[in-house]
């Protein structure tokens, strides 16, 4: 059973730094194309970061520059480091794969204050 858990979501002043994580099981995310997707209140989940198995990355245009994702394979684990965040940023975050998707997981709070 594949199973993701995203955490180290929180409260941060804008401008500010935070690092997500998404620990995979069952499943593993070096083959595959993995993604970190975001969804704010009212609006549909999108997609702001994927990683391909060679590391390749692409990025939505409003976080390019400010959000870098990347993966350790050994820990099957990936991650979203996020910087100058803006009150925009505000989302809960899930990480999935790209093709066939696994349930979501329960996703990690950012709320970013003005």
């Amino acid at each position: 059973q594949v199973q993701l858990v995203e955490s180290g979501g929180g409260l941060v002043q804008a401008g500010g730094s935070l690092r997500l994580s998404c620990a995979a099981s069952g499943r593993s995310i070096r083959i595959n194309v993995m993604g970190w997707y975001r969804q704010a209140p009212g609006k549909q989940r999108e997609l702001v970061a994927s990683i391909d198995s060679r590391g390749r990355s692409n990025y939505e245009d409003s976080v390019k520059g400010r959000f870098t994702i990347s993966r350790d394979n050994v820990k099957n684990t990936l991650y979203l480091q996020m910087n100058s965040l803006r009150p925009e940023d505000t989302a809960v975050y899930y990480c999935n794969f790209i093709t066939g998707r696994s349930s979501w997981g329960q996703g990690t709070q950012v709320t970013v204050s003005s």
